[in-house]
């Protein structure tokens, strides 16, 4: 009897599982942006739009705040907490006085009185300016995520309208009313409603859209909220939302051979890294080494692939971890620790309902486990973690090892080496895995100079400090330049590269391997 082959993996359950992880970063439950993709198609449906745009919404929707990342590390600087400051945002409107005493009551959570006085001086001198320019880095980072997807043009064009809103007092305020793509002005109420919704039922969503009628929101999308409540909201609170937007999104999506999985799966790489600056490129860096550990150790094509592609996307679930931890300089409390802990559950979480990404969630969550049971999430030991999940386990150890963390510099490489071997004396990494991951390790080509969009090799250079979230006077001193030098590097890069902000151009040099691999 021939052996059952686990189903291929389709677009719309691919984009489906990043609005998992696009939860976390919101600061959301899982199924907020399903949620929300069940309302935004239902009034678009109600609304008598085209089929081309309802489908449309579909895709749209789930894409919509997946830039949410593209800001954590600024966000992080002046707010700490940056998941929370996200959860915390559905309660305003977000311009005006309101807006500003949100964003002034959040600087500095949890930091004592005196830094906190400071911080607000600061952001009313420098941030204020700055918030702009991260909403157009939350557009240009989900376009750019459509874009490497290959969705159709309309879904890109309408991604770049996220934060636009009916008044014009959006950003970044080149549009307003019905000039606002159709299908955005759906999502813009689905995405708060969802929330409040879920907060207070219907009446209480009801009441915030028309508490932001004609001001956030499209007057007659509002109106016909109102008029027909149960068409709209009608048992969200028990729909299946995964098939249902799975089900709905039948005309735009298409089958992802399995060939190219890989390549897609490097979208949830470089997704997840760009949580924090310090992590840039390190999923997929981790991933070419346990692939070529994995061949060096014998293992089989399909072996080969499932290393690989658990090792692109072990870190999704870092997501869902403040970026303040992420970038602390000083050790983790416990809090914070369980917190980092959670990691792999919540990367098994994010890929386990599509059967075929399920398989590589599991061998992604074991790379945590060590061999003497110590790790987590589940404490498995032994030959019960598979061996593709031991040599991620030593890859992503190994290459952690090569890199600066905020609370530590770079190992040298003999440093690597003596560590990797105490981990093994200790116990906690195969020996064999180690061992095929120093192999590989020693086999691996150095970095090479690559000449993109027109970049020159001092542009490079000052990209990767920029994108690590290096202030222009901190790359000056770097390079031994002088700040207005920097200014106009930054300036020609962000033109030759099409885009206009840090989180938006880091994705560009994950894409195109222009951040470089520490040895």
């Amino acid at each position: 009897m021939a052996a059952t082959r686990t189903p291929e993996v389709r677009l719309a359950e691919l984009i489906a599982s990043l609005s998992l992880a696009t939860d976390l970063g919101l600061g959301q439950p899982q199924e907020h942006v399903l949620r929300q993709t069940v309302i935004a198609t239902r009034l678009a449906a109600a609304a008598g739009m085209t089929p081309e745009h309802q489908a449309a919404a579909f895709y749209v929707s789930l894409l919509a705040w997946m830039g949410c990342v593209a800001d954590s590390h600024e966000l992080a600087h002046w707010f700490g907490d940056d998941l929370q400051m996200r959860a915390d945002s559905y309660q305003v409107d977000k311009v005006g006085p309101g807006m500003a005493r949100f964003l002034l009551g959040h600087l500095a959570q949890g930091q004592p009185a005196l830094q906190r006085i400071t911080m607000v001086g600061r952001f009313l001198a420098q941030g204020v300016a700055e918030m702009p320019k991260l909403f157009v880095s939350h557009c240009q980072t989900a376009s750019d995520i459509a874009d490497r997807l290959d969705l159709p043009p309309e879904v890109r064009v309408a991604l770049l309208d996220a934060f636009e809103r009916w008044d014009g007092k959006g950003v970044p305020g080149r549009v307003r009313g019905a000039q606002i793509a159709p299908v955005m002005r759906v999502v813009h109420i689905a995405d708060d409603a969802e929330v409040h919704h879920r907060a207070g039922g219907v009446e209480a969503a009801l009441e915030m859209l028309r508490s932001r009628r004609e001001t956030e929101f499209d007057p007659e999308l509002v109106d016909l909220c109102c008029d027909r409540p149960d068409e709209i909201f009608g048992g969200l609170d028990t729909v299946d939302a995964w098939g249902s937007v799975i089900g709905g999104c039948a005309s735009l999506d298409s089958t992802v051979p399995d060939a190219e999985l890989t390549a897609v799966l490097r979208v949830f790489a470089d997704y997840a890294d760009l949580k924090s600056a310090w992590f840039l490129g390190y999923s997929r860096r981790v991933a070419e080494l346990t692939a070529a550990a994995a061949r060096s150790a014998g293992l089989g094509d399909d072996d080969v692939a499932l290393a690989e592609r658990a090792a692109l996307v072990h870190r999704i679930g870092a997501i869902g971890v403040s970026t303040g931890i992420w970038n602390k300089r000083g050790p983790l409390t416990i809090a914070e620790l369980e917190r980092v802990r959670t990691v792999p559950y919540l990367t098994e979480r994010v890929l386990c309902r599509q059967p075929r990404l399920c398989e590589i969630g599991t061998v992604a969550a074991a790379g945590y486990e060590r061999m003497d049971g110590s790790g987590y999430p589940r404490g498995l030991s032994g030959t019960s973690i598979p061996m593709t999940a031991r040599l991620l386990a030593a890859a992503a150890v190994y290459q952690a090892l090569g890199e600066d963390r905020p609370h530590r510099v770079k190992f040298l490489q003999a440093d690597r080496t003596t560590a990797m071997h105490t981990e093994v004396t200790a116990g906690r990494l195969d020996a064999a895995a180690v061992s095929a991951v120093l192999t590989a390790a020693g086999c691996r080509p150095g970095p090479r100079a690559r000449l993109v969009a027109g970049l020159t090799g001092r542009e490079l250079e000052v990209l990767e400090l920029l994108v690590r979230g290096s202030s222009n006077r901190q790359i000056a001193q770097h390079l031994s330049i002088t700040p207005r030098t920097v200014g106009t590097h930054v300036e020609h890069i962000y033109t030759k590269i099409g885009v206009s902000t840090r989180g938006a151009a880091a994705m560009f040099a994950m894409r195109h391997g222009l951040v470089s691999t520490a040895e």
